[in-house]
């Protein structure tokens, strides 16, 4: 097999500097592995890099569809492929990078996914469901998928029972693609929630605020912003006067990020194959005594 590494962590622990520094140091080019960075204009809020530093690396699956288009872990999946099959062909290393942890796993497991088309009418009954019904229905139909998704994104509930209710309900067996090396990134919990807190206030300095304004101008709904969680949905309930005040806007934002980033540690703890980085040392040497290895440099 073609060997992949990738990068995995949680929000604000240095995930993507260190993927851009080593792919400059080996040549290759990044495949971001993230939920929100595909939707075009989702910039400060989502932690995309910049056009500079896409100018030094070369990125993929950033900025692909717009704002309201559907995304499924199917559609990332099949362009991650397209991507990383497309760099490894022209001789290049492919560096999978990114904090969503299902297309992590996508990926360097190799997930047997169905691209079943839902039925509009089923894919209407599913979003008229609250998040309790979903979790319902899923436990009576395919309960052992609870373990592998996010029961507090209710889009990746939604997407289980739509296929659930087409009938589709067969587990298969991974089918991996390639041999990978895992890298995680991460912090001691209190410095990490200060890199959070700083994270935060940059952006909001930044105009994140103006972001999710203009994303609603220009034809962003509310309900695909709800949909996208912490920044974009909290700017948003803040827009529509559903915090007394910034502070405590400030405080439920703050607190949620932090909460994003203790569930995205537990998901990565799961895997037992990542290499865990100490950011507090020097994490460039580290990485490259480790990938070396792995490709027998």
């Amino acid at each position: 097999m073609e060997k992949l590494v990738t990068i995995a962590g949680t929000n604000a622990s240095g995930k993507s500097g260190l993927g851009i520094e080593l792919a400059k140091i080996y040549g290759a080019e990044i495949i971001s592995a993230d939920s929100r960075q595909v939707f075009e204009g989702l910039d400060l809020g989502s932690g995309k890099v910049t056009p500079e530093e896409m100018k030094e690396v070369k990125h993929h699956l950033i900025d692909v569809v717009k704002p309201n288009d559907l995304f499924s872990l199917t559609d990332f999946q099949r362009l991650a492929y397209e991507a990383i099959d497309d760099t490894l062909g022209r001789g290049k290393k492919a560096f999978l990078v990114g904090g969503t942890g299902l297309y992590v796993n996508s990926v360097v497991d190799g997930y047997n996914l169905n691209n079943i088309q839902i039925d509009p009418e089923i894919r209407q009954r599913v979003l008229d469901m609250s998040s309790e019904e979903l979790i319902e229905l899923i436990k009576e139909n395919t309960p052992d998928i609870l373990d592998t998704i996010d029961i507090k994104n209710k889009r990746r509930l939604e997407r289980a029972c739509e296929k659930i209710l087409c009938g589709d309900t067969a587990k298969r067996e991974n089918i991996k693609r390639y041999e990978t090396l895992v890298l995680g990134v991460t912090w001691p919990r209190e410095i990490l929630y200060e890199r959070i807190r700083e994270r935060l206030d940059r952006r909001l300095e930044q105009g994140m605020l103006d972001e999710v304004k203009n994303l609603r101008a220009n034809g962003a709904t509310d309900e695909f912003l709800y949909k996208l969680g912490l920044e974009y949905r909290y700017i948003l309930m803040y827009l529509r006067g559903e915090f007394k005040n910034f502070n405590s806007f400030y405080d439920k934002l703050f607190m949620e990020i932090r909460h994003l980033a203790r569930e995205q540690m537990t998901w990565f703890r799961k895997r037992t194959d990542i290499n865990w980085i100490d950011m507090q040392g020097d994490p460039i040497s580290e990485a490259k005594c480790l990938i070396e290895k792995f490709y027998n440099m």
